[in-house]
């Protein structure tokens, strides 16, 4: 059985502390001891380390040794036009365990009223699930939780790679744009943009066009927002994975 890991903010020689409800989490409901063993990462490293002292609201790790690391993997960044929260926080969960490394709310023509400037105060709650699900994934670190944005602004954003599902028929099926294995690179920068419920409106579709992103399809079906955006982000970060052991 896997051993579970936590990511701590800092490992400083051979000792690192978690705080906070996690560590409130490890004492009371795992019920942590010392010299029990879990994993750490600082986002620069993982580590087997054991229980040096449970205190009140901090657990204090000792390092025991340096695991081995996964291997690099593509950046891939999701530009996810706002929905209801309830499924946003899905997809946020889910994006994480896909391996993103950055999430970014966007503000589109037809996410619903009122949405972006709740969502600003919703950032602190997504980088808790992002945290929490990259604890579960284990993953080097947490992906980055941007600030709600415009579109303007997340289309201006470079990526080696820029796709945009379109639901528009005659968008290209989405695994007919991936590059072939032999093009695909761990230090490549993948973007996709994924619209809101009512789909993209011709002057964001035209303004898309025009800043060089790619539009893709994911077939004939109407999908909800976040099953497009969870089926896109599965077929890109499975297709940079597997370019590794191919």
């Amino acid at each position: 059985m896997a051993r579970r890991r936590f990511l701590v903010e800092h490992i400083g020689g051979d000792a690192a502390e978690l705080r906070g409800e996690e560590a409130r989490h490890l004492a009371r409901v795992l019920r942590a001891e010392p010299g029990q063993q879990y994993e750490i990462s600082d986002g620069a490293g993982v580590y087997l380390a054991e229980i040096a002292s449970v205190e009140k609201e901090r657990v204090i790790f000792r390092v025991v040794e340096a695991l081995e690391m996964p291997r690099a993997a593509a950046r891939v960044t999701l530009y996810m036009a706002l929905i209801k929260f309830d499924r946003f926080e899905w997809l946020v969960e889910k994006a994480t365990e896909l391996g993103v490394a950055a999430i970014v709310p966007i503000e589109a023509a037809r996410s619903e009223k009122g949405l972006a400037e709740a969502a600003r105060k919703r950032s602190e709650r997504w980088r808790r699930i992002a945290r929490e699900s990259s604890q579960q994934a284990r993953r080097l670190g947490a992906p980055e939780i941007g600030e709600a944005q415009g579109l303007g602004a997340a289309i201006a954003a470079p990526a080696d790679r820029r796709y945009f599902l379109d639901e528009k028929p005659g968008a290209p099926a989405l695994l007919s744009a991936i590059p072939g294995a032999g093009e695909r690179r761990a230090s490549d920068s993948i973007a996709l943009l994924t619209g809101p419920e009512g789909g993209w409106t011709e002057a964001e579709r035209s303004a898309a066009l025009d800043a060089g992103w790619a539009p893709v399809s994911l077939g004939p079906l109407i999908l909800r927002a976040e099953t497009a955006a969870m089926a896109a982000t599965a077929m890109l970060t499975h297709a940079w994975w597997a370019s590794r052991i191919e």
